[in-house]
């Protein structure tokens, strides 16, 4: 799990692969259609496509010519589900700033 979480937030950590990424949740589409916002060539677009691929974000059919690549849901599930654990963490550290704010209002109002 942990090699996989790994790869994904490699994958996640370039601004390009979000904007892919981000274009994909929108609907399949050809590598063309996905390198269009972004001022780089063809392969370069192909080798974020690659890394996106193998950390299982991404997935590529083929329909004759076409080949469209869609988003894969089910990693960015997990990178949730590992968060997850650390929200609570917060959620739990905020309740406990806010009793301890609350204990010192009231010794200041007597």
């Amino acid at each position: 799990m942990t090699e996989r979480l790994s790869a994904i937030f490699a994958a996640l950590a370039d601004p390009t692969r979000r904007g892919i990424l981000s274009r994909l949740a929108d609907g399949d589409a050809s590598v063309t259609e996905l390198a269009e916002p972004f001022a780089m060539s063809l392969p370069a677009i192909s080798k974020h496509l690659k890394v996106l691929e193998r950390s299982g974000l991404i997935t590529r059919g083929r329909d004759a010519q076409y080949r469209p690549c869609r988003l894969e849901p089910e990693p960015l599930k997990e990178v949730a589900e590992w968060a997850e654990g650390y929200r609570r963490f917060w959620d739990e550290s905020y309740e406990r700033l806010d009793e301890y704010l609350e204990h010192l209002k009231n010794h200041a109002n007597k």
